[in-house]
């Protein structure tokens, strides 16, 4: 099995911690380690015999320092793009270096910076995914709400799994990011499932889907990487679920619940530290808070003391100290593209 992981991501919902040249897969959220270290340990852990990376030029020696702290044998190899282009065009690099490898070959796509915390159940979803997989499906893994989210994507599974495969369910539709209503009647369905971005599938499967709905992108790849990274610029940036997955009439999904987190906005740290009393969550080791609630606090070197506020975001880094209202932890792209108009390069 190869593992294809996909680490050009800029994060910058998670500014001023994520910069474009530290984005949220480099950053350290959990253990010590970053995100992009915790998910390549992962995916040996569960077996995987090659992994291939696949990120921005100016990212690549970043990624080098973090496979070079890995102890293991596996082959890696690193795959750069010239400019960010979506996750199609990023896996179909990578689909160019598997040219040689045999046609029934399982590959695995992975986000590089998502949270997994119950490494078993993970698991125990990849085998079943892998079973559907072998049989010619494009298995995705799904996770189980945990409530009414609108700013993840939704599968929608049929009511049936298939008779000779256990756990495994066709894909009926996709939903990217509902409003609020809509998210709350797909949570008490049962039906849907969070789009973890996470495919298995055999690579001759893979293969003939891009010929099918993404031709370019097929012809390029049978040149090789240096063909296809030659090509770049006449790409179209589109996403592998857009451009094959909402198409695909092979689409199957395996749903679980395996402690899934994307840390896709600050709100996400509440899913990764535990809560006071006060419902506030501190990320750091010195802070003080007085009869304040709800709050959520990344410390880095100063004492952060909060007294009687609320729902309060505040993030320090080594150059910004950044304060917002909590509610509104979905708009620091907003604060990005205004930083990115006043050629504040500096902040970003």
């Amino acid at each position: 099995m190869i593992a294809i992981v996909l680490a050009g991501g800029r994060g910058m919902r998670l500014w001023p911690e994520s910069r474009q040249m530290r984005p949220k897969q480099l950053c350290k959220w959990v253990n010590g380690k970053s995100m992009l270290q915790n998910t390549l340990e992962r995916l040996l852990q569960a077996g995987f015999q090659r992994l291939i990376l696949v990120t921005g030029d100016d990212l690549k020696s970043a990624v080098e320092q973090v496979t070079d702290q890995l102890d293991t044998s596996t082959p890696i190899e690193i795959l750069s793009e010239p400019e960010g282009k979506n996750t199609a065009p990023a896996l179909g690099l990578a689909l160019s270096a598997c040219l040689q490898e045999p046609a029934e070959t399982l590959l695995g796509i992975f986000p590089a910076d998502h949270h997994i915390a119950h490494f078993s159940d993970f698991s125990h979803c990849l085998e079943r995914a892998s079973e559907a997989a072998r049989k010619g499906f494009l298995t995705m893994l799904g996770v189980t709400p945990q409530r009414a989210e609108t700013g993840y994507g939704y599968i929608e599974k049929a009511k049936y799994e298939f008779g000779d495969l256990p756990e495994v369910f066709p894909v009926q539709s996709f939903c990217e990011k509902p409003e609020a209503l809509k998210a709350e009647s797909y949570y008490r369905s049962g039906q849907y499932s969070w789009n973890a971005g996470i495919y298995i599938c055999r690579r001759d499967i893979l293969m003939q889907e891009y010929e099918k709905y993404l031709p370019d992108l097929y012809a390029s790849m049978l040149g090789g990487p240096l063909v296809f990274r030659r090509n770049w610029s006449s790409y179209a940036s589109i996403s592998i679920d857009y451009g094959i997955a909402e198409k695909s009439d092979r689409m199957a999904v395996v749903s679980g619940d395996f402690g899934w987190c994307d840390l896709g906005s600050w709100n996400a740290l509440g899913e990764l530290y535990q809560a006071d009393s006060a419902e506030n969550v501190c990320d750091g080791k010195d802070f003080l808070l007085f009869q304040s609630q709800h709050c959520l606090l990344k410390q880095q070197e100063k004492t952060l003391v909060l007294y009687g506020v609320h729902d309060l975001l505040v993030v320090e880094t080594e150059d910004v100290i950044f304060i917002a209202d909590r509610d509104r932890a979905q708009d620091v792209r907003k604060i990005v593209a205004s930083l990115k108009q006043q050629n504040r390069s500096d902040l970003l």
